[in-house]
């Protein structure tokens, strides 16, 4: 059922988008969830600036976040992978406290879209949301069906909006 979107973003606005894929086993050729998330933004008519697969270390995605964050041209930075409690799943730890705001909906609203698909596994996602440095950031689990999940249900259909926000535009909606 597709809800009423109370006020819809202008169509035609394209946003540059990073990628960052968490891994510690990953390859640009393995890395099926990091070329959905291209796939699905460039579907979308966004374009890709950055597409990078770093290890699953706290200060690696620390600095890497902080880099893409400095690039004028980026809109957005979203990343996959490293969600989870696992010992070596850091990517919350690294990006929790650097959100200078946070979006408490999109986890929240992750995990109860997630819980209607795979049940009570879906607490253990830490998915998070929020802006940093002037962009906006999203961390998704690493699974395909994951990334397929919040990118259809929550960051394409929020995405120019909240860019909007972020940088006080003033959209003109019918």
């Amino acid at each position: 059922m597709d809800k009423q979107i109370p006020h819809p973003a202008p169509p035609d606005i394209t946003l540059s988008c990073a990628v960052i894929t968490v891994s510690d086993t990953r390859t640009k050729e393995t890395d099926k969830s990091g070329q959905l998330l291209q796939e699905m933004l460039r579907n979308a008519g966004h374009s890709v600036t950055a597409y990078i697969i770093i290890k699953d270390e706290k200060l690696e995605v620390v600095k890497q976040l902080q880099y893409l964050c400095q690039i004028e041209v980026i809109d957005a930075v979203i990343l996959n992978g490293g969600t989870g409690i696992a010992p070596r799943d850091t990517t919350y730890d690294a990006i929790e406290n650097l959100l200078e705001k946070t979006l408490p909906g999109f986890g929240e609203l992750f995990r109860w879209l997630s819980y209607q698909e795979i049940g009570s596994r879906a607490i253990a996602s830490r998915a998070i949301a929020g802006s940093y440095q002037g962009k906006l950031v999203f961390s998704l689990p690493g699974s395909s069906n994951a990334v397929k999940l919040g990118m259809e249900k929550l960051i394409l259909p929020e995405l120019v909006h909240l860019r909007g926000q972020l940088r006080g535009d003033q959209f003109h909606y019918n």
